[in-house]
């Protein structure tokens, strides 16, 4: 390989753009190639982040095709993944955004065929790379959590023309809901610091919102009722209904002689335990520059112990996601994994 990583992006939309202002600081990463279904917007995004001699193109396997990669970022909505495979059968690392996917099959799928071609994956769960998080997470290997709290309240989503782009987020069978596609940062946390989670149950309220778009059917706000298999218990929550303004971004961990308080996007701790001084970790602003650099470094070094969220383990946070969505239709408790 050469110095630079070459990279190629499938899905060009804002979540890429993130990444793309991170690696635009890395000077391992080479920005070769920009696909998207809206040439136009691939175009532009090229225009501002691409390499000399970038090539656009408005189908994956074009550009798979066509262009010599390093690796590839696959930021697509839950229902259009796929791409997948094409990176997987020329052996080219790639990075995929959360959630993995809408569809478990087809997840799984992609996990054994990265598994059985030994392809290096990231998954894009940043707050796992947050100093805060590694901290309670190590904590919690001696003082066992208890309860768990969190979720993420925001308001009712507003279709305006700049956010045209994003009208599938309403959509049930495109995003999956709020619980799939945003809370799931949330659940990875606690698996990631707690340990795995073994059933859930799950409560859904709908109705209350009003005039969001024709096509709107997600629940306006969910609670996920979760075990852990520790022992623990929790409650997770979502609503993007709450338009009188608090809520946010939490998670509040309780073990035997600790506490651990999240708040916010970027996940801001407060620590407490018994018998020490409070400690305030601030979360840090740059993460995706943080998280897209170890991907960076993995695909260059050849060193997968960078990545703290391979494909499978995604995965596994996917079948919680998912879950949670079997249960809100038929009203039981659902076991994982769940079939």
């Amino acid at each position: 390989m050469s110095e630079k990583v070459r990279l190629g992006f499938v899905g060009c939309g804002g979540i890429a753009v993130a990444h793309l202002k991170a690696l635009a600081k890395n000077p391992y990463a080479e920005i070769a190639a920009f696909c998207d279904i809206n040439l136009e917007r691939a175009k532009t995004v090229a225009s501002q982040y691409g390499a000399a001699g970038a090539t656009v193109y408005s189908r994956s396997e074009e550009m798979f095709r066509n262009t010599s990669l390093d690796a590839v970022y696959i930021c697509l909505p839950p229902f259009a993944h796929g791409a997948e495979f094409e990176a997987i059968d020329r052996g080219i690392p790639f990075f995929v955004e959360k959630p993995v996917n809408l569809y478990f099959e087809q997840a799984r799928e992609i996990a054994a065929a990265v598994e059985r071609k030994r392809v290096l994956t990231s998954v894009g769960y940043m707050n796992r790379y947050r100093s805060g998080v590694q901290k309670v997470k190590e904590i919690l290997r001696q003082d066992p959590p208890i309860l768990v709290l969190g979720g993420w309240i925001g308001q009712t989503p507003r279709l305006t023309p700049e956010a045209a782009i994003y009208s599938w987020w309403v959509v049930k069978e495109k995003s999956g809901g709020q619980f799939h596609e945003q809370v799931t940062h949330t659940v990875d946390l606690v698996r990631f610091m707690c340990g795995e989670i073994t059933e859930v149950q799950a409560y859904p309220a709908k109705g209350f919102n009003k005039n969001v778009s024709p096509n709107y059917n997600i629940e306006d706000a969910s609670v996920v009722n979760i075990k852990l298999a520790n022992g623990a218990v929790g409650s997770l929550w979502a609503s993007c209904s709450a338009n009188g303004g608090g809520g946010g971004v939490s998670l509040s961990i309780y073990a035997g002689r600790t506490t651990a308080l999240f708040t916010g996007w970027e996940h801001s701790l407060r620590l407490l335990q018994a018998g020490v001084e409070p400690e305030e970790i601030p979360g840090e602003p740059n993460i995706f520059e943080i998280e897209d650099n170890a991907f960076i470094d993995a695909v260059r070094l050849k060193d997968p112990s960078k990545i703290l969220c391979p494909y499978t383990d995604g995965l596994r946070t996917l079948t919680v996601t998912l879950a949670a969505n079997q249960s809100m239709m038929s009203g039981e408790p659902v076991k994982i994994p769940f079939k």
